[in-house]
């Protein structure tokens, strides 16, 4: 069996990209790198890194209109490696600093997370395994 591979990209759909964007953009700290009239929805895109882009999708009409909840099927969390907790801690450090509120570094067996929501109130977290 081959090596599995690493996540390529990951596409959030979002209810409003005019309000998505500027506060994606202020997290990753860059410009989207697409920003393409697509139809039937809207699409932007990032390259976060050498290897993964997130992309957010905004559809004309959704089938609903209701914030996130990872307790429906679907995605539950979205989580960014980091090295190790002294990583936490500066993306802890850097949330504060850009006004994103957040859960706190968790400390677990098997690694600890920072977590925090973005607008539309996707679970996102920064995630370091355990030192």
């Amino acid at each position: 069996m081959p090596e599995f591979p690493t996540i390529a990209h990951v596409t959030l759909t979002v209810r409003d990209l005019g309000r998505s964007v500027p506060w994606y953009q202020m997290l990753f700290g860059a410009e989207p790198v697409v920003d393409p009239a697509t139809v039937p929805f809207r699409r932007v895109v990032w390259l976060v890194n050498d290897q993964t882009v997130i992309g957010l999708h905004e559809f004309p009409e959704l089938a609903d209109t209701l914030l996130f909840n990872e307790r429906r099927l679907g995605l539950d969390h979205l989580a960014f490696g980091c090295r190790d907790r002294a990583d936490l801690e500066r993306w802890q450090a850097r949330l504060e600093e850009l006004g994103i509120a957040h859960g706190g570094i968790v400390d677990a067996d098997y690694g600890s997370a920072l977590p925090f929501r973005d607008p539309d109130n996707i679970a996102l977290e920064f995630f370091a395994p355990p030192s």
